[in-house]
């Protein structure tokens, strides 16, 4: 059963922007999805949306995509560490993600000790991240972190912001096309 799971940016909700489109286009590809509102998401802390993650996702398994927006990549990166020796993630996408506090204090909590990238590895094998080059939040030197660190495949798009919407101020992003072509070359 293929399951993918969004995860909202910070003080994001289920209906924000593209996830709502991309709700649609993965139910058309057979998954069931889930677009969980996390906890006190105007304040993110990893001490509340770890645990939640694990509620939610209940059983990974390779038949499981986790697709993240911003801090809900972090929260994704992070749910990974917590995984036992047998348990798996199909493949993972980070949108706008990062690896460091990005200078902003509010979630410096989600930092407090390194990314143990080798962990993250140990549970998932695919490894994708879109980035925009004028995200005026995560600055685009975090994709050859992820590449390095992960061995993901990265995809760097002209002009898209921070996918993002009203939140940061920006016109909302509804669509992220090139999201597809990753999608349907997994073998979930």
């Amino acid at each position: 059963m293929k399951r993918a799971f969004i995860i909202h940016c910070w003080d994001g909700k289920p209906e924000y922007c593209w996830y709502p489109w991309l709700a649609s286009e993965l139910k058309n590809r057979g998954f069931i999805v889930s677009i969980p509102e996390m906890p006190e998401t105007a304040f993110p802390k990893e001490s509340l949306w770890i645990p939640f993650l694990q509620d939610i996702i209940g059983n990974p398994d390779e038949e499981t995509l986790l697709i993240g927006h911003s801090i809900g990549s972090v929260a994704i990166l992070r749910y990974l560490e917590t995984l036992q020796d047998h348990e798996a993630i199909g493949a993972v996408i980070l949108v706008a993600g990062f690896s460091d506090t990005l200078g902003l204090s509010e979630i410096a909590n989600f930092f407090e000790k390194p990314l143990n990238f080798a962990k993250m590895k140990e549970h998932c094998k695919k490894f994708f991240t879109i980035f925009s080059e004028n995200d005026p939040f995560v600055p685009v030197h975090h994709a050859q972190i992820f590449e390095k660190e992960l061995g993901a495949t990265t995809e760097v798009l002209s002009g898209r912001g921070h996918f993002s919407g009203p939140i940061d101020k920006e016109e909302s992003c509804v669509m992220i096309p090139e999201l597809l072509p990753l999608v349907d070359t997994l073998d979930l």
